[in-house]
């Protein structure tokens, strides 16, 4: 007998999933490879049960399927259908390219595995989404430009091989700033992908796309490339982790190269654990690409063992003054970061301030994309005969790219790889390499802590300013991208743990030990759970004055969780109204005004923004509402009916 799903609390709302494929389908998301021979018809299979994936970590979703409460279908079904809600319409995040039309046969055959042979590892039908520069053999790959709109390699790239060997569902393909060649994730064929946060700012890239189906729960967890912060800037604006290894740990082959000497793969995820299971499917030796080499020997048997909760105990971290600004326009964030490394402190860590002299104007001009993208694009253009386009060049002459791009492209079609000067440029970087290793030696310390961008991300359309992505990317040093806070607006910030070279685990277990104590994760507030397969709808209330003399007033609201939409029907008579945080003193300054004094309305509505919107779902809003009678308070609960 099927068991009956436990019935969720309605404060969180419970999530259901409805016929997810078919969403996906009418917003246009499935990409449909050829195939071979006639279509088979598959016998029709249950209806998924309920289960809840919002924020659910690897591990739980695991303990599910071993424990019955779930299939891998029913997982996959549950993301499919958030995708279906969420990315093209709701909030309109626009993170991913394609779904996988057959995700939820491959879900199936999984479970079928399961029953007959067991598990074959930590992520056995654990649906993750691939950044689309990484190739897919059932699914185009596109590099989010529409010079490349259809192109599929046939094969797959080393690290989604892996995945697939471990029993990971590829769920579909993210957008990215188009060819990997920006940070703030736009593409002429993906269009603009937004924060989950604040959907009115960037989510970072150029691993956006990845990092914001994330963040939103779309998935368990997706890779990402990084050139020069495009693993660790998303994850710092999405509230995620991430790793940018030591070059080698990972394999690029089967990757979109921007810059062959700087390009690594890698995972983002919500929790450390989770970033380390996936590191354990994917990293390792790859005869094909020759910096792999250098991991034999030097990987541990599993990241997902050196998690440890006491592992800040003892640590010397250096506070890296030199990544930190000094423009008043970075205080915020540097505020926010060193709060951050407070809480290291809190754990027994030893935090030293370090500064390297030289090092800025070392790093700064140590970047060799400009010199590498055209060729390496070419190069790997040239092994399909059947690719649309051939080059940067042709890319250009057909305008097969945003209008964003057009003067990186120009600029970069235009760099001569003068030998010469690549030759100082790689002495930069052993300068920088050797800068850093003998501060770390210097100064007794196990990591060098920085801001991951020194200002808050960016509104779209603005260029972002202040990254310090270049120096782990020019040392070839792992660095790790960890939850910092939330600015006062709710926008996520995010710092980095910088290592010497393959101290991938031991960032790890830093990492992991952070986490443990400061808790930085939280869900993001445009994605809610879903109701019965859907976006959760509209929720009437009433709120009635709190105590002596107004007791009988009462106002009615309604609020739409995936819009932020609160509108409201005050008593006939109220003179003034407002919305206030309410606070273990007095309540709060005006966050809103809901009465124009000019106006005789009683009614209207506003917009909540993402970061309040959890205040009022926790009933931490109220109201001040002054009659000819006298002043009321009322708290706003739309959820404790």
């Amino acid at each position: 007998m099927r068991r009956r799903a436990a019935r969720t609390p309605r404060r969180h709302l419970t999530l259901a999933i409805g016929s997810a494929v078919a969403v996906c389908l009418s917003a246009g998301l499935v990409a449909v490879a050829p195939q071979s021979g006639p279509a088979r018809r598959r016998p029709a299979a249950p209806p998924p049960r309920v289960v809840e994936v919002v924020e659910r970590s690897i591990q739980a979703l695991q303990e599910d399927m071993r424990a019955g409460r779930a299939t891998s279908r029913d997982i996959t079904a549950a993301y499919l259908a958030r995708i279906g809600a969420y990315d093209k319409q709701g909030p309109s995040l626009n993170a991913m390219i394609a779904v996988n039309p057959r995700a939820l046969d491959e879900a199936e055959a999984l479970d079928r595995e399961r029953l007959e042979r067991g598990p074959r590892g930590p992520l056995h039908g654990i649906p993750v989404v691939i950044k689309d520069n990484y190739e897919t053999a059932d699914l185009p790959t596109t590099g989010g430009t529409v010079a490349l709109a259809g192109f599929s390699t046939g094969r797959d790239a080393f690290q989604v091989k892996r995945l697939r060997d471990a029993g990971a569902v590829i769920l579909g393909k993210t957008n990215l700033h188009e060819l990997a060649a920006g940070i703030i994730t736009i593409s002429s064929l993906g269009g603009q992908t937004r924060n989950p946060y604040d959907l009115a700012r960037t989510p970072g890239g150029s691993s956006g796309g990845t990092a914001a189906a994330v963040a939103a729960s779309f998935a368990a967890g997706g890779m990402a490339s990084d050139t020069c912060g495009s693993i660790r800037i998303p994850a710092a604006n999405n509230n995620l982790f991430g790793l940018r290894g030591t070059l080698g740990l990972s394999s690029r082959t089967g990757i979109i190269p921007l810059s062959h000497t700087q390009d690594i793969g890698g995972p983002l995820a919500r929790t450390v654990a989770d970033l380390a299971v996936l590191l354990d499917a994917t990293v390792g030796e790859d005869p094909s690409d020759a910096t792999t080499a250098a991991s034999r020997r030097r990987l541990p048997a599993r990241f997902a063992d050196s998690l440890d909760d006491r592992a800040l105990k003892g640590t010397r971290i250096g506070v890296l003054r030199n990544h930190f600004g000094t423009a008043p326009e970075d205080d915020e964030v540097s505020g926010i970061v060193r709060r951050a490394l407070d809480q290291l402190k809190a754990q027994g860590a030893e935090i030293v301030e370090v500064t390297i002299p030289g090092l800025d104007e070392v790093v700064g001009a140590s970047s060799l994309i400009n010199l590498e993208f055209k060729a390496d694009l070419m190069q790997y253009l040239a092994q399909f005969p059947h690719a649309p386009v051939k080059s940067l060049q042709e890319i250009l002459d057909r305008g097969a790219f945003h209008a964003a791009l057009q003067a990186t492209f120009k600029l970069r079609n235009a760099a001569v790889a003068d030998p010469e000067e690549i030759r100082k440029v790689q002495g930069r970087r052993a300068l920088a390499a050797s800068l850093v290793s003998a501060a770390l030696e210097e100064h007794r310390v196990e990591a060098l802590a920085y801001p991951t961008l020194r200002r808050r991300p960016v509104v779209v359309d603005e260029p972002q300013r202040g990254s310090n992505c270049q120096l782990s990317a020019s040392t070839g040093f792992p660095a790790m991208a960890m939850p910092a806070g939330f600015t006062a607006d709710g926008v996520p910030i995010g710092f980095e743990l910088l290592g010497p070279a393959w101290s991938d685990t031991r960032l790890i277990a830093l990492a992991h030990a952070y986490e443990q104590a400061a808790r930085p994760r939280r869900p993001s507030p445009t994605t809610p759970a879903l109701v019965n397969g859907q976006a959760p709808r509209p929720v009437a209330f009433t709120a009635a004055a709190e105590g002596a003399p107004a007791t009988a007033i009462v106002a009615r609201f309604e609020f739409d969780p995936v819009s932020g939409r609160l509108s409201f029907d005050l008593p006939t008579g109220t003179l003034s109204a407002s919305i206030h945080r309410s606070t273990p003193g007095p309540d709060g300054p005006v966050l809103h005004r809901l009465l124009d004094p000019a106006a005789a309305a009683s009614r209207g509505a506003i917009v909540l923004p993402p970061y309040q919107r959890p205040w009022l779902l926790e009933g931490a809003l109220r109201v001040l509402l002054r009659t000819a009678q006298g002043a009321a308070t009322l708290r706003l609960a739309p959820l404790a009916r």
